[in-house]
C-alpha cells in the first residue's frame, strides 16, 4: 500500500476525498467541489474542481479518467483523457469534463464526475540514432493491419 498526502481545500470541507467505490476498484471516484450547478452545453467543457491538492510520492502520478457510466448514459468525458498530475503538483486537482452528448450536462455539488487512477512511472533517457534496429512493424500504423 502506497502512502500519499492530501489536502481538503476550503470548498471541500463536506465532501467525501477520492475513494475507491469496490474492493477490486482500479480507480477512486472524485467529486465535483462546484459552488453551484454548473452547466455544460452539447460539445462544450469547463473545469470542475475539486477541492482537493496532493503530494504524491517521487515516481508515482495520478491519472483522471472518465467514468464509464457517465460516458455511456451521458456521453461525458475528460478531454485531455487521460490528465495526469505529476508528484511534484501542488495546486488544485481539476477535470476538465467534455459534453459530447445533444443535450445541456448539469453537474451537480458532490457528483461523482471522473475516476483517478494511481501509476507508478519510470522516467527514460533517449539515446539519439541515425537509425532504428528494424521490426516486423516498421513504419505501418494507423489502422493498417485493418479491421477484421
Amino acid at each position: 500500500m502506497i502512502k500519499a498526502q492530501i489536502k481538503r481545500l476550503p470548498h471541500n470541507q463536506d465532501l467525501p476525498l477520492p475513494r475507491y467505490m469496490s474492493a477490486h476498484a482500479a480507480g477512486m471516484d472524485m467529486y465535483a467541489a462546484v459552488s453551484e450547478d454548473t452547466t455544460i452545453p452539447p460539445g462544450g467543457w469547463k473545469l470542475v474542481p475539486t477541492g482537493i491538492s496532493m503530494a504524491l510520492p517521487e515516481g508515482y502520478e495520478a491519472q483522471v479518467r472518465p467514468r464509464s457510466g457517465l460516458a455511456l448514459k451521458q456521453g461525458v468525458s475528460v478531454l485531455n483523457t487521460p490528465g495526469t498530475v505529476d508528484a511534484d503538483y501542488r495546486g488544485e486537482v481539476g477535470v476538465i469534463l467534455m459534453n459530447h452528448s445533444q443535450k445541456e450536462l448539469i453537474i451537480k455539488r458532490g457528483d461523482r464526475i471522473a475516476q483517478m487512477i494511481i501509476n507508478k512511472i519510470e522516467r527514460i533517457e533517449f539515446e539519439e540514432v541515425p537509425e532504428l534496429p528494424a521490426s516486423d512493424r516498421g513504419a505501418g500504423g494507423f489502422g493498417h493491419t485493418g479491421v477484421k
